[in-house]
């Protein structure tokens, strides 16, 4: 079966220093890129292009044979996902899109998994500036085990399937 990337962006605020903006990417082994910016950032097409071929790269350095094994990315619709100009360099890069039904957040793994261990690990701590919130996340991100990683997965597979047998873009929660 071929390995799975999922990516996220979310604006992390907290109270002491201002909002980063997160886009990050992994698979069932673990954290593959985590692309921090600040929130003034604007993700267009361009700026998700640059992210997606150093997504190629980590993938390159990090699960080495794995781009020949063929990559699928799962993403939400948001429009520099979906652009002419993403979508050609995904086909250059022969990755293959799971489809994401359009308007449901409920097959987005990140939005109801990832992201909301990541405020709860936040919750409370003060920071001095952005890059401190940076080290933290990168910090938190990276320590979380595989298993976690394959625990998100399972649970976006049953998702999936109630979506399927429900013949719906959402899941009733």
């Amino acid at each position: 079966m071929a390995p799975y990337h999922f990516s996220k962006s979310q604006e992390i605020q907290t109270n002491s220093a201002g909002k980063v903006i997160a886009a990050v990417f992994w698979d069932r082994q673990g954290v593959l890129l985590i692309d921090l910016m600040p929130s003034w950032t604007t993700i267009n097409s361009n700026r998700y292009c640059e992210t997606l071929k150093n997504l190629r790269r980590a993938i390159q350095n990090r699960r080495r044979g794995k781009l020949s094994e063929g990559i699928w990315l799962h993403d939400d619709n948001a429009r520099p996902h979906t652009s002419r100009q993403t979508t050609e360099l995904i086909a250059q890069f022969r990755w293959k899109v799971v489809p994401h039904p359009p308007y449901s957040l409920d097959l987005a793994k990140s939005d109801y998994h990832l992201f909301p261990k990541l405020k709860d690990h936040l919750s409370g701590m003060k920071f001095q500036s952005d890059d401190e919130v940076k080290e933290e996340v990168t910090k938190f991100l990276n320590g979380l085990a595989a298993e976690f990683f394959v625990e998100v997965r399972q649970k976006w597979i049953v998702r999936l399937q109630k979506c399927i047998d429900r013949d719906r873009d959402d899941v009733e929660k």
